[in-house]
């Protein structure tokens, strides 16, 4: 079967390892609608293959920036229009994607490099094995308040509830890959410059087991995590978050992303102007 044609994703065969690249470099990989139905195809198509381990990774700076952001995107430009159902079921969608990735028959590494954020948490969460770069930058939710609990159970799972909250509670707050590593988010930090060979090289090592022992290994482990109720929490996260949506501040803040732009939207938030002080709930600016 020849490889799929994608215009979000690469794929690239190396004997038993096949690296799945996000490729939005202009963008940092953020996801949109297009990458996360063409995940689902290179997930499918990987599926079939004679590869043994597969390889995620995002192209240019960042692993990936979490979901798209901006003014005319799916998750903002068309947030208004959806009713709280159409929303949670948008956000159950998504962690159904993600999980394709947890019960993927071969092992999936996480190479995560530059920024990952958000959403892109997700991705290195509900893979097998997450590899980081010392100098990457990760973060549990998006520099801005946009929902909540929909990240945060993940984090729960691997790193303890205090850290969960320490990411989530302080919006934006910032974790180096040394750090990420210290904690349990990923396995191994790795010096930048000698990444992308220590990451090829753990995986042609992981292949050399066959992939049937591979699969039924993969499988064991994934057991028994979902007994102390990984997926059942991760999937719960789509009915905290689309509850937000509904709130008046949230609500705010995707205006502002409307109005001016994610970049500014960002600045107003960190100049303190969502606030529930003063007497007014928010701060609220009109574009000029």
């Amino acid at each position: 079967m020849s490889v799929p044609d994608f215009q979000t994703l690469l794929i690239e065969h190396d004997g038993p390892v096949a690296w799945l690249t996000l490729n939005r470099p202009e963008k940092l990989n953020a996801m949109n609608d297009l990458l996360l139905d063409e995940l689902e195809d290179a997930l499918d198509y990987l599926e079939t293959s004679k590869n043994s381990v597969v390889v995620l990774r995002g192209a240019g700076r960042a692993f990936c920036a979490g979901y798209d952001l901006s003014s005319d995107s799916e998750e903002i430009g068309y947030a208004a229009a959806r009713s709280p159902m159409e929303d949670r079921d948008r956000l159950l969608s998504n962690i159904e994607r993600f999980t394709r990735i947890w019960r993927h028959p071969q092992p999936v590494i996480a190479a995560v490099h530059g920024y990952c954020v958000g959403g892109g948490t997700q991705l290195a969460s509900l893979s097998d094995i997450t590899i980081v770069s010392e100098d990457a930058t990760i973060m549990a939710s998006p520099a801005l308040l946009l929902g909540g609990g929909y990240l945060s159970p993940l984090w729960v799972h691997l790193v303890g509830p205090k850290r969960a909250k320490f990411m989530s509670f302080d919006t934006g707050r910032a974790i180096s890959g040394k750090t990420a590593a210290e904690w349990g988010w990923a396995v191994e930090a790795i010096p930048f410059p000698d990444f992308h060979n220590h990451v090829s090289d753990l995986a042609h090592s992981i292949s050399r087991t066959p992939a049937n022992v591979l699969r039924i290994k993969k499988e064991s482990i994934n057991r028994a995590a979902e007994a102390q109720g990984l997926l059942t929490y991760a999937r719960m996260g789509a009915d905290t978050d689309a509850l937000l949506h509904q709130t008046a501040e949230v609500q705010e803040v995707q205006r502002w992303i409307r109005d001016f732009g994610l970049k500014e939207a960002i600045a107003m938030f960190k100049a303190g102007e969502l606030s529930d002080f003063g007497g007014e709930l928010w701060v609220r600016r009109e574009p000029e």
